[in-house]
């Protein structure tokens, strides 16, 4: 059966795993393989050693490849209509899968890896705010403010925080499955730039970036930089054009990156 016809039957049944199943499953080095247009740049046959994270299309570098991504995310519930072939291609060859469950459902294909079902953390209480939770990082906004908290999930068990990028969930799920180095590829955050896999007659799948940019997804970042990033958990951008400030994640040329893979 190939990826294009794997489709869920009601007679088939399948497993679910739980995250504390994949819970330090990795180590070491992982990169994270999203879409934007520098991802092309990426000699990717060069690091087919190393475990990847990929996450909606950027499934396309892999095809044609052994490489089989460690994981795979995709939380636009409409991406299996508007990219079938593709969706069901990392279904089909990726290790691990998480989604969320009634899009798993409602998009009938089977998957030859393990299972996750994507849950988010649940609002904080105003207690929560006052304690110090070492699995949950939030920020605190001021009591009375119409702000949406923010936060990073070190145990996906506990679900995970959004931030309006795919990339956020991703670098969430890294954490979680134990890596202590993430290589950022294709993390432009450009959206007039496009995605790399998308032609100009292709159907375009929605992009929310330049609404949700200074709102959500830069202060996401910012507060893992500065509440989760250390010595025992680091992030380098490989992307020389992504709209996120070096001050925040660093940026690192190819050869750097050799290093620090290298480096154990």
């Amino acid at each position: 059966m190939n990826a294009s016809t794997a489709r869920l039957t009601p007679d088939v049944p399948f497993s679910v795993s739980h995250f504390d199943d994949c819970r330090n499953a990795g180590s070491g080095s992982v990169f994270i393989i999203a879409s934007g247009s520098s991802a092309k740049d990426f000699p990717f046959q060069a690091f087919a050693d190393i475990p990847m994270i990929t996450m909606n299309g950027a499934i396309s570098m892999f095809i044609d490849t052994p490489i089989k991504p460690f994981f795979y995310v995709c939380t636009d519930r409409d991406f299996s209509n508007q990219q079938p072939e593709l969706f069901a291609q990392a279904m089909h060859r990726s290790e691990r899968v998480a989604l969320w469950e009634d899009h798993y459902n409602s998009a009938q294909v089977t998957t030859s890896g393990e299972l996750y079902f994507l849950r988010k953390a649940r609002k904080a209480k105003f207690s929560d705010l006052l304690r110090k939770d070492h699995e949950l990082i939030r920020n605190r906004p001021f009591p009375g403010t119409r702000k949406k908290p923010l936060g990073f999930s070190k145990n996906l068990h506990r679900g995970f925080f959004d931030a309006r990028t795919v990339a956020y969930v991703a670098l969430q799920i890294a954490y979680h499955a134990g890596f202590n180095k993430v290589f950022l590829v294709g993390v432009d955050l450009n959206q007039n730039a496009g995605r790399f896999y998308e032609k100009l007659h292709s159907k375009l799948s929605p992009c929310g970036l330049d609404q949700h940019f200074d709102s959500r997804i830069l202060p996401s970042f910012e507060l893992m930089a500065e509440s989760v990033v250390g010595k025992d958990f680091a992030v380098y951008n490989l992307s020389p054009t992504s709209r996120l400030p070096r001050s925040v994640i660093p940026y690192k040329t190819l050869d750097e990156v050799q290093a620090l893979v290298h480096a154990g």
